[in-house]
């Protein structure tokens, strides 16, 4: 099978991380309604994410480096934003926020190369895109933008309720 879809084994192993990724993103996602190392589904998401990247600029399957190289180094800086806001005080009260938002940007960022791999491989023999151009990919990456942006939102918003709850009321003197 990995002659038919032309993965090499060290491919193959960059998928699998790849995959432990977005499932742990996405259980995260779903109990939680975050991305977050304070969590064990978190946790294993920041380690295959960056075992990922890192794998990933082994891999040239598309020519030399590419645009995959460079979402990997974003990707890489943004987990960096977002452990620094998780860890310091550093963006003083957004930190939550920028830590959240950061953490989901990069299941975002995941989620453009899962879409484009599977479409230009899958179904086997008969492709869904022919090429990493075709306009349904591209409307795709636009869908899922989108998506990450409701996403993000409800997360802020959820952030900023839940700090509200916290912080005791005040009275007008």
């Amino acid at each position: 099978m990995l002659e038919t879809l032309k993965v090499t084994p060290f491919g193959a192993f960059h998928t699998v991380i790849g995959l432990i990724a977005v499932f742990a993103g996405i259980t995260a996602l779903a109990r939680y309604k975050e991305i977050s190392p304070r969590f064990l589904a978190g946790k294993i998401y920041v380690a295959a994410t960056i075992l990922t990247c890192l794998t990933g600029f082994g891999i040239f399957h598309h020519g030399g480096f590419g645009k995959g190289h460079v979402l990997g180094i974003i990707t890489l800086v943004v987990l960096g934003i977002a452990f620094t806001a998780g860890s310091t005080r550093l963006f003083g009260r957004a930190s939550r926020y920028v830590e959240t938002v950061s953490y989901s940007m990069t299941f975002f960022f995941h989620m453009i190369p899962t879409v484009n791999e599977t479409a230009t491989r899958f179904p086997l023999g008969s492709p869904l895109a022919t090429s990493l151009e075709a306009p349904g990919l591209q409307a795709a990456a636009g869908a899922l933008f989108i998506a990450f942006l409701v996403g993000a939102f409800l997360q802020v918003r959820r952030l900023h309720h839940n700090a509200g709850l916290s912080q005791p009321e005040s009275h007008p003197a």
